[in-house]
């Protein structure tokens, strides 16, 4: 368990028509070979990568026949980029979040997604912004604010926005937050806002402010997550009285019995996205495999899984409400949620860095002073 950068326009040349053939003649001899096999990374581990198993691969191995390793682990760009420059891509079908996708189009290192291949009404359902030419988003989550109920039980006071989740006088409790080593994850909104930022004037964001904020909250942080499977460990573990975390991993571990709360006010939406890395020696199945991931009953089936919001819009149409109301696209969440801007992380500056690498960069100096 995204999200939920800079993105240049695909250059499309007049002069490409043969070229194409021939790629399209070496994907195919390459899909050919493979035996009809695949490898996805899922994007992460724990329950979400194995409700990925259940909900996807098993049945796509069952319709296709393909063989799949999946892998249950995130992709950083460092390993992408790896890939793809050395020519040895490993993986055919990665998870990416959204900055990570941007800035891989930005370097030229993911296949176009061949959306002739999607049925009319699968293909009408999915949600506008899921379906870019670099990749079609998995799903729609979002970073809410985590209570422990027996730290902060619902007839006591408790923090409804950021400014008073950094209000350690006021709602004294072990806090943990997300890490900023990736330059995109991290807590930036969430200290722009405690600082009094409104949330629709986000953007562009104070790098200056937002450090000068996490200074102040600094001290009470006990843990900085770094990933899905790590923060749904601390609030297992009862590790923590008040958090930041992925909405579907804290309503996981309410399901498993956590002690636990979601404040949705000011939570911040963002999604991930299935990719093909460039060079990928299976295409061809990676390309029916993102389409199949992408249906609605396969999303509905994965929602019920774990929860979290699905893209295409007809698999709120087989599940049920109980579910639907745990999931961060829910209109009556939307209301007091806002979208990350992910084309600011990747505007790139004069010193040849994106924001979301100099906000990365920052971090790790900060992080050790």
């Amino acid at each position: 368990m995204n999200s939920w950068m800079n993105r240049r326009r695909f250059i499309q040349t007049t002069s490409s028509a043969m070229a194409a053939g021939a790629l399209s003649s070496v994907a195919e001899r390459a899909s050919a070979q493979s035996g009809g096999e695949l490898t996805i990374r899922t994007g992460s581990g724990g329950s979400y990568g194995n409700s990925i198993i259940e909900a996807y691969v098993k049945p796509f191995q069952a319709e296709t026949g393909i063989k799949v390793t999946p892998i249950t682990d995130q992709t950083n760009p460092a390993q992408l980029e790896l890939m793809v420059t050395t020519n040895s891509v490993t993986a055919d079908v990665l998870q990416l979040g959204q900055g990570a996708a941007l800035a891989a189009v930005e370097k030229g290192y993911l296949e176009k997604i061949d959306y002739a291949i999607y049925k009319k009404d699968e293909l009408d359902g999915i949600t506008d912004f899921a379906k870019q030419p670099f990749g079609v988003a998995s799903v729609i989550y979002s970073i809410v604010m985590v209570y422990n109920t027996e730290k902060f039980p619902s007839d006591k006071p408790r923090p409804t926005t950021w400014a008073e989740f950094w209000d350690v006088k006021k709602f004294p409790g072990v806090r943990v937050l997300t890490d900023g080593q990736l330059g995109i994850q991290g807590p930036w909104e969430e200290a722009l806002l405690a600082d009094g930022v409104p949330a629709d004037k986000l953007y562009p964001m104070d790098i200056d402010r937002i450090f000068a904020s996490l200074d102040k909250i600094k001290p009470h942080v006990r843990k900085w997550w770094h990933n899905g499977a790590e923060i749904q460990q601390i609030m297992q573990q009862k590790a923590a009285d008040i958090l930041n975390s992925y909405d579907g991993r804290a309503v996981l571990s309410i399901e498993q019995g956590a002690p636990l709360e979601i404040n949705r006010n000011q939570s911040k939406l963002t999604s991930d996205y299935w990719v093909i890395p460039k060079g990928s020696p299976n295409a061809r199945n990676a390309q029916r495999f993102v389409e199949f991931a992408t249906r609605a009953e396969r999303q509905a089936a994965f929602v019920q899984l774990f929860p979290i919001g699905p893209t295409n819009r007809n698999a709120y149409k087989l599940i049920p409400e109980k579910v639907t109301r745990k999931l961060a696209s829910h209109p009556d969440y939307m209301a007091s949620s806002y979208r990350m801007d992910m084309k600011w992380y990747g505007q790139v500056g004069s010193d040849g860095l994106s924001n979301g690498q100099r906000l990365a960069q920052r971090w790790n100096k900060w992080i050790l002073s």
